[in-house]
C-alpha cells in the first residue's frame, strides 16, 4: 500500500484503513491508497503551515524555478503517467496520453509563463487612484486541495500549480477513486527539491479527509471540484471558520445549432464532445438544441455517429471510448437512461446493456436520446455518461431561452456561418465558457461556472489570481 506525503516524506497513515483502487476495464485492484483520517489531516496542515512563512518570502521567480524543475520531470516521465492514468480511470491509452497528461503539462507550462509576463504586476503592485497608492496580490496561507478522478492530474495542476506559484502552501486530498497520477506528481514535486511541507498530500474520502481539510482552523482557502452536493457539503464545513472557498462544480451544457450551421459537422463535434472521456467531463456539451425542420434528419445523423464509438479496454489499438470509471458510476447511468426511457424521451442508440463482449468492467453503450423536453430530467441533470439528449426548437430566442433553462451555467457551444450571428448567441448563454463552431481550447482563458456550476474561475492569469488575496496600500 501507498503512503501519505507529509512535510517532504512519505509516511504510514495513523489509519490503519486502505482504499483499493479498482481497474475499471478489468474490475481487479491494481493499488491501494491510505484511507486517512483527521489526525492525518491535523499533520499535514502543520507542516504546511510551519512551510509559509519561507517559501512564501521567497520571489516568486525562485518558486516558479522549483515548479519548472518539476514539470521537467513529469515530462520526462508522462509515458507511464499517461499509463498509470489509462489504468485507474479506464481513459484510451492516446486519450491518456494527449489529453489527460499531455494538456496537463501545458496547462502547468502556461501557469508558469503568465506568472513570469505578469509577476511584477501581480506581486511587487500597481499602481491605482492619486497619489502613491498600489495594489498587490499576496497568498492566501494554506490551501486545501480536493480533487476528482474525471481528470486527475489536470485538476490537481489547475490548484496545486498556481497556488504554490502564488507563494501559498498545499495539502492534497486526491480523489481515491484515481489517486495514481496525484502520486506521480508529488514524486516529481518531491524529486524537484521542493522544501518540505510546501506540498502534502493525504488520500482518503471525502467525508472524512475532505470535510477536515475544510473545516481545518488554519486552512485559509478551499478549492474544490467535484459534484455538487459534495460542493454544497464543502462550503457549509468551511463558512464555520469562514475561509475563502472556490468552487468548480457540475454542468449541462448546451450546444446550440442555428439553420444556418454546417449540421453534419457540428452534429459530429457534439457527439465526440459528449463521448469524450466517456462522457465523464463536467463541461460536456450534454444537451444539443435543433432546429425544428432540421431535427430529424439532426438525430439520424447523430444516432449513426454515437454508433462508431464502440467502448474498448484502453490498451487495446484503435480505441475511442473506455470504461466509465466505477460499478457506482456505471449504476448511475444506466438509472438515468431508465428514466429517460420512462419520461417518453425516444432511444435512438445505446442503452443499458453491456456492449457486446463487454460483460466484465464497467462498459456503457454510447447513449442517444431524441424527443427530449427541457424539463426532462435528462435535460436538466447532469448524467455524467455517455448519454447525449436532442431537443427541438422553433426560434433563435427559444434556443437561447432552452440553454439557459438549468441551474448550471459551465460551458456551452453555437454553431452558425454567420461568426457574428455566433458570437451574438455566445453572448446570451448564461455560462463561464462558450465554443463557437468547434474552437479549440485557450489555456488562457478563464475556466468556471455560473450560479450551481460553481464560484472562482480556473485557467490562465484568472486561475492565479484566484488564490491571490488584494491588499490595498496607500502612503
Amino acid at each position: 500500500m501507498r503512503s501519505l506525503y507529509l512535510n517532504g516524506a512519505w509516511t504510514p497513515s495513523a489509519s490503519s484503513g486502505a482504499i483499493d483502487v479498482i481497474d475499471p476495464a478489468t474490475e481487479e485492484v491494481v493499488d491501494a491508497v491510505p484511507a486517512g483520517d483527521a489526525s492525518d489531516v491535523g499533520r499535514a496542515v502543520e507542516a504546511a503551515g510551519a512551510a509559509f512563512p519561507a517559501w512564501s518570502a521567497l520571489p516568486y521567480t525562485e518558486r516558479c524555478a522549483h515548479l519548472a524543475r518539476a514539470l521537467e520531470l513529469l515530462q520526462e516521465r508522462a509515458g507511464s503517467v499517461a499509463e498509470a492514468i489509462a489504468t485507474d480511470i479506464g481513459a484510451p491509452l492516446k486519450f491518456a496520453q494527449k489529453v489527460q497528461t499531455g494538456f496537463p503539462l501545458l496547462m502547468f507550462h502556461t501557469f508558469l509563463q503568465l506568472v513570469e509576463a505578469h509577476g511584477e504586476r501581480l506581486f511587487a503592485g500597481e499602481k491605482a487612484g492619486e497619489g502613491e497608492s498600489f495594489v498587490v496580490r499576496e497568498p492566501y496561507g494554506v490551501v486545501g486541495a480536493i480533487t476528482p478522478w474525471n481528470y486527475p492530474l489536470h485538476q490537481i495542476v489547475l490548484k496545486a500549480v498556481p497556488a504554490l506559484a502564488a507563494g501559498n502552501t498545499v495539502v492534497l486530498k486526491p480523489t481515491e477513486v484515481a489517486p495514481l497520477a496525484a502520486y506521480a506528481l508529488t514524486e516529481a514535486l518531491h524529486d524537484s527539491g521542493l522544501p518540505a511541507g510546501v506540498f502534502n498530500l493525504v488520500s482518503g474520502t471525502g467525508p472524512v479527509v475532505g470535510e477536515a481539510l475544510a473545516a481545518h482552523p488554519r486552512v485559509d482557502m478551499v478549492s474544490f471540484t467535484g459534484s455538487g452536493r459534495a460542493g454544497t457539503r464543502v462550503s457549509e464545513v468551511a463558512a464555520a471558520t469562514v475561509k475563502r472557498v472556490a468552487l468548480e462544480l457540475g454542468g449541462k451544457s448546451a450546444n446550440v445549432i442555428l439553420p444556418d450551421a454546417d449540421l453534419a459537422s457540428a452534429v459530429n463535434n457534439g457527439v465526440a464532445d459528449v463521448m469524450r472521456n466517456t462522457g465523464q467531463s463536467c463541461d460536456a456539451l450534454s444537451r444539443m438544441l435543433v432546429p425544428r425542420e432540421q431535427y430529424g434528419e439532426a438525430v439520424r445523423l447523430a444516432a449513426e455517429a454515437a454508433r462508431k464509438y464502440e467502448p474498448g479496454a484502453p490498451f487495446e489499438e484503435g480505441v475511442r471510448m473506455g470504461p466509465v470509471v466505477s460499478a457506482a458510476q456505471r449504476e448511475r447511468v444506466r438509472d438515468y437512461i431508465e428514466v429517460g426511457v420512462k419520461e417518453g424521451a425516444r432511444l435512438v442508440a445505446g442503452g443499458t446493456e453491456a456492449p457486446e463482449g463487454r460483460e466484465r468492467g464497467f462498459f456503457m453503450r454510447p447513449t442517444v436520446f431524441a424527443d427530449v423536453g427541457s424539463g426532462m430530467r435528462i435535460a436538466q441533470e447532469e448524467i455524467f455518461g455517455p448519454v447525449l439528449a436532442l431537443i427541438a426548437y422553433d426560434t433563435e430566442d427559444d434556443a437561447v431561452r432552452i440553454a439557459n433553462d438549468t441551474e448550471y451555467g459551465l460551458s456551452g457551444a453555437v454553431w452558425s456561418a454567420d461568426p457574428d450571428r455566433a458570437l451574438a448567441v455566445a453572448r446570451r448563454l448564461r455560462t463561464g465558457q462558450v465554443k463557437i463552431n468547434g474552437a479549440g481550447v485557450e489555456p488562457r482563458l478563464p475556466f468556471g461556472g455560473y450560479r450551481r456550476s460553481g464560484v472562482g474561475r480556473e485557467w490562465g492569469l484568472h486561475g492565479i489570481e484566484e488564490f491571490c488575496e488584494v491588499k490595498g496600500i496607500q502612503r
